[in-house]
């Protein structure tokens, strides 16, 4: 993709454009790294070093301004955010694991809370700022076991530490909007709430793919804990595509996009984990799992999202389907285990075609309010 036709992208919004991005040696924290490098934005980017060896933001090699912080020193994170002066937050970083969460509720807490309002308090005292994305997770509705999908308006809440520590987090989103950006003309503040993401690049502990790809390495099976349950599952990019279409908007001074938002796939995409399991070995035979009768903590069996108003009201929409996404993290994983290659900018150049051909909002050149009709 030409660089004028990159320009386009987004509206051109993010061009130049000053971000401060929190979290960006993790998984969806790096691959966002690259996406907003690419399209041109100055980026400063604050998170503890990578938590596993190997990771994905140490195979990009981007040239960004990288900081050291952990959102937890409130001091240090007030400190970033005066120097660089950031028009737009995205703010990712987290503790982002389930089980870890269990074994460390006080770190898991300390991070997805206080580091929320660590975040957003830096961002009170900053006159360049226009806009902040706070991003937690599909976790942070009390999960009923319906079988529909849960809406923006639906209760929040959670059974364990993570889940409850999302929940918090939008609550802190919800005070600061209210309390410190009320005002017309002041910062718009929105959360982005995500299903469960897969792609290349993911090395987390007790995830699905990376634990599956370690099996692989080591020539065993992987043990499957809960085989029947059911996620909304999409590939990393679809959610960033979701997050960059709302901070589109947030720049462009809609106040009606100041607020809580669902990017997760299409029914398409609301599998189970045996059957992602599936998908993969169809890309990638030789993969081999079997199924675990150790007692685990509680984890929800079934989780849907319901996300009819970013298709509406933004208009975005997923671009690849769940076999494409599928395919395409089989082959990065492949690749890079066979071969040392990385495939992150190649698929992000495939995904932005197939964007455009597919006509996603935010291929579109914009013109007027175009950007802001339905796909």
């Amino acid at each position: 993709m030409e660089d004028l036709e990159l320009k386009q992208l987004f509206g051109g919004v993010y061009h130049g454009r000053k971000v401060l991005l929190t979290g960006h040696t993790g998984f969806k924290g790096s691959w966002l790294a690259l996406w907003l490098t690419r399209l041109g934005a100055e980026v400063t980017a604050l998170a503890l070093p990578p938590a596993t060896t190997p990771n994905h933001w140490e195979t990009l090699d981007i040239d960004i301004d990288s900081r050291a912080i952990d959102v937890r020193d409130g001091d240090a994170v007030a400190e970033a955010v005066r120097l660089s002066r950031p028009e737009i937050v995205f703010h990712l970083a987290a503790q982002p694991l389930v089980r870890q969460s269990y074994r460390d509720p006080v770190a898991n807490w300390s991070t997805n809370v206080m580091g929320t309002v660590h975040v957003l308090d830096a961002c009170r005292a900053v006159d360049s700022l226009k806009a902040a994305i706070v991003v937690t997770s599909d976790k942070c509705y009390e999960n009923r076991g319906w079988e529909w999908g849960y809406r923006e308006t639906d209760s929040l809440g959670g059974h364990d530490p993570y889940s409850t520590s999302k929940a918090a987090a939008e609550f802190v989103v919800q005070s600061y909007r209210r309390s410190f950006f009320g005002e017309k003309g002041a910062p718009l503040i929105a959360s982005a709430r995500a299903g469960n993401v897969f792609g290349g690049g993911d090395w987390s502990e007790d995830r699905l793919i990376p634990d599956l790809v370690r099996a692989v390495a080591s020539s065993r099976s992987v043990e499957i804990r809960s085989p029947r349950a059911t996620r909304p599952w999409q590939h990393v990019l679809e959610c960033l595509s979701g997050y960059l279409v709302l901070g589109q908007h947030l720049l462009d001074g809609d106040e009606d996009a100041a607020s809580a938002w669902n990017f997760g796939p299409d029914n398409n995409g609301n599998r189970t984990v045996e059957e992602l399991l599936l998908a993969m070995k169809a890309n990638w035979p030789g993969i081999s799992w079997i199924h675990s009768n150790r007692l685990e903590p509680h984890e929800a069996t079934m989780l849907h999202l319901d996300s009819s108003r970013a298709f509406h009201n933004l208009g975005w929409r997923p671009i690849w389907t769940f076999e494409e996404g599928v395919a395409a993290t089989a082959l990065w994983y492949e690749r890079f285990l066979g071969q040392r290659e990385v495939l992150s900018l190649s698929q992000l150049q495939a995904f932005e075609r197939d964007a455009t051909e597919r006509a996603a909002v935010w291929t579109r050149e914009p013109s007027g309010q175009a950007t802001r009709g339905a796909a």
